[in-house]
């Protein structure tokens, strides 16, 4: 029986439309070799949904392969096992490969070709998904739409109104990147620790008990 997630993910690996067509012409080719990051599942529960690979997650293929990925985990409360156990997690960024920086020498922004080509086929994909980690404006656009406030800081505070929809499809929590450079806003706002992270523990943990014991 073909597993409509492996057949896609495999079809992703091989995908260059950033380098051969890329989005406004040649100008906005990606400048290197493009290396598709993105862990597809057909029983997690948990997709998370993050912005686009950093440069060591291109050079090592394997995805929040850095410090991001560090407090990440410390967010979910899991080990390096249970985060890249494809069982448990599916990991599929808004854009696939590592966009390349800016003039002062920040991430650029996911690709604009990767959401349109690839995003509802994953998502068709992996209909068992349960719980989306929106991680970032650009995943909070794309999966809670016209729902999602004016900034990611309005929308990530409304988190309950996500969480506990009653709106079809995979519930959503919207979180802030997990990059270092956002170590000031955690800062300044203590109720991202206070209240958001118990709760998405909670649904991790009922989750991921519920893939290890259905």
């Amino acid at each position: 029986m073909v597993d409509p997630a492996d057949d896609l993910g495999r079809a992703i690996a091989q995908c260059r439309i950033c380098r051969d067509c890329p989005a406004g012409g040649d100008i906005n080719r990606l400048p290197h070799e493009p290396r598709p990051v993105a862990y597809l599942s057909q029983t997690a529960r948990i997709l998370i949904a993050g912005q686009a690979p950093g440069l060591r997650v291109q050079q090592t293929g394997l995805p929040f392969n850095d410090a991001s990925g560090d407090r990440l985990r410390l967010w979910l409360d899991v080990d390096r096992e249970t985060f890249y156990d494809r069982s448990l997690f599916a990991i599929v960024p808004m854009g696939f490969c590592f966009p390349g920086y800016n003039a002062q020498g920040h991430d650029l922004p996911p690709r604009r070709e990767c959401a349109p080509q690839w995003r509802q086929a994953t998502m068709d994909a992996m209909p068992q998904i349960e719980l989306v980690l929106a991680i970032g404006q650009y995943a909070q656009t794309w999966h809670l739409g016209s729902r999602r406030r004016k900034t990611m800081t309005e929308t990530v505070e409304h988190w309950r109104d996500f969480l506990y929809s009653n709106v079809p499809g995979p519930r959503v929590l919207p979180l802030p990147h997990p990059s270092w450079r956002n170590t000031g806003w955690l800062k300044k706002h203590p109720w991202f620790e206070a209240e958001v992270l118990p709760a998405l523990r909670r649904e991790v943990s009922l989750l991921i008990d519920r893939n290890n014991f259905p």
